[in-house]
């Protein structure tokens, strides 16, 4: 058989079993004989209630030893998992549900509200054993797909319609969860902090199999407080990857706190996800936490990782880096608002999707004959063969005749000290396309539209420029903190009206 993610897991056992390996907000401190056990005891549990291999099983969870325990369990019985975030609404998870058609689903109630709101709903049952205590419903018949090389399923924030399963195989997450160890030098002495969540590629392949493959330990948390961060950095992490808006509100409390910097003995590692850097965020990040910040490039498609940074303190590169080791990257040109360099990023290698979850219209879009993924991402590759992402091709904003591409906007905003985070996005108007701003700022924040239109003047020609900013405490976001520029316009409806009126 081929090699397979849980493979990681036994090795540790063998190696190195009374080490520690997690912890998490039930109080949970695994070793890694703990683990394995817990691990056998979610797959006995899953057989009982008629999993075979092949089947698809719902992790419905937040960060938590309990989920990674039915991670692993799942393939231990050769079922797929199917990681999905306990914080999505109803909705969104019946037509996972229907989609995926589960055999089973987990809910990790000890340390999700709502998983334990989402298991109400349902016919379960509760557990407890070495995993902890979890709520199981068994809503479908037994259904499994024969391809063994399947480990995950992970659906796709969508705009309408119905989900996308992506399709990853354990040569996927292993490839994926070796690359990122290697690339950031993990070893068994690291401590991570885990709350990208697992549910999610970058938390799933970089952290979870990253740190299995290592034997690096982890330390969970199930949502993300900027004040849980601080204090978690002051006790032994050395591994730190988040999305911007997770760095700039841990710089926003640290500074509230009266400090300028972290001040940490321990942390040697820092990247950033999620969306492009811009040199000024960059430059005060590395003075905050006195290490390089790192960048990155992927999406689930290409299990997380294309390109990665590996550079110096002080370093003024902000691109996304060269490729991953054995990764192929080629910019397709033709596309709309390509040429001079500029077009679409297709990407090829062992960190490919096999494909969409019955769904083989939408792989054929994506994946062609000869194996590249068309990420629907503009970009271009510097001399240097670092990729450089302007945003996606769908989100380009065609304004007076002039391309704009979001991110650079973004970047000009971002610059701005009372600013936390900024999305950009393109509105249709008669004959043209409009550009708007949505920006996060503090709650206390006395920043205007208007002064902020006077801070971009000299930062952005005048067709770049917004015509309209919305200023909010808070912008609609996943459970990874990356911004869902698709319900902006709806979410913040009534302020649009309120200025078309004005």
């Amino acid at each position: 058989m081929s090699p397979r993610v849980e493979d990681f897991l036994s090795d540790q056992v063998a190696r190195r079993p009374a080490a520690f390996a997690m912890s998490d907000g039930t109080g949970a401190q695994w070793r890694w004989q703990d683990l394995s056990v817990a691990s056998d005891a979610a797959a006995a549990c899953l057989a009982e209630r008629g999993v075979v291999a092949g089947d698809r099983v719902v992790i419905l969870c937040e960060n938590s030893a309990a989920a990674v325990a039915f991670l692993f369990g799942c393939w231990r019985t050769g079922a797929v998992a199917v990681p999905v975030n306990a914080r999505q609404s109803a909705a969104e998870l019946a037509r996972i549900f229907d989609h995926a058609a589960p055999r089973a689903v987990v809910f990790t109630t000890a340390v999700s509200p709502d998983a334990t709101a989402h298991a109400a709903r349902h016919d379960t049952v509760s557990l407890t054993g070495a995993f902890g205590t979890v709520q199981i419903a068994t809503p479908h018949a037994s259904n499994p797909e024969e391809d063994p090389c399947l480990a995950v399923l992970l659906y796709t924030t969508g705009t309408t319609g119905m989900p996308k399963g992506v399709m990853l195989s354990h040569a996927n997450l292993r490839f994926g969860g070796m690359a990122s160890a290697r690339l950031r030098g993990m070893t068994a002495r690291d401590l991570i902090y885990g709350v990208l969540p697992i549910s999610h590629v970058f938390g799933l392949a970089s952290i979870v199999t990253a740190a299995a493959y290592t034997g690096a330990a982890i330390r969970f948390e199930a949502r993300f407080s900027a004040s849980k961060l601080h204090a978690a950095l002051g006790q032994g992490i050395t591994l730190l990857s988040a999305v911007p808006q997770m760095h700039a509100l841990l710089m926003q409390y640290t500074a509230a706190q009266g400090h300028e910097r972290l001040g940490s003995d321990n942390l040697r590692y820092v990247s950033s996800g999620a969306a492009p850097l811009d040199p000024t965020w960059k430059r005060k990040a590395e003075a905050f936490y006195g290490v390089a910040l790192q960048n990155g490039y992927g999406m689930t498609e290409t299990t997380a990782g294309v390109t990665i940074t590996d550079n110096p303190l002080g370093s003024e590169d902000i691109s996304a880096g060269p490729p991953l080791p054995g990764v192929e990257l080629r910019i397709d040109q033709s596309v709309p608002g390509g040429g001079d360099g500029l077009g679409e990023v297709l990407t090829r290698g062992g960190h490919v999707m096999l494909g969409y979850f019955r769904n083989l219209e939408e792989t054929a879009r994506v994946l062609d004959a000869q194996g590249w993924m068309h990420t629907g991402d503009l970009g271009k590759i510097d001399e240097a063969g670092n990729l450089h992402i302007l945003g996606r091709s769908k989100e380009l904003i065609i304004h007076g005749g002039f391309n704009v591409y979001p991110p650079e906007v973004e970047a000009a905003i971002n610059d701005h000290p009372q600013v936390i985070q900024s999305a950009v996005i393109g509105k249709m108007t008669a004959g043209d396309e409009e550009v708007l701003a949505f920006v996060q700022v503090a709650p206390a924040c006395d920043l205007s539209p208007d002064s902020l239109r006077d801070f971009l003047k000299d930062r952005l020609a005048g067709y770049k420029r917004p015509s309209a900013i919305v200023l909010a405490t808070e912008l609609p976001a996943a459970p990874t903190g990356k911004i869902l520029k698709h319900r902006l316009l709806t979410h913040f409806a009534d302020q649009l009206r309120e200025r078309a009126g004005s």
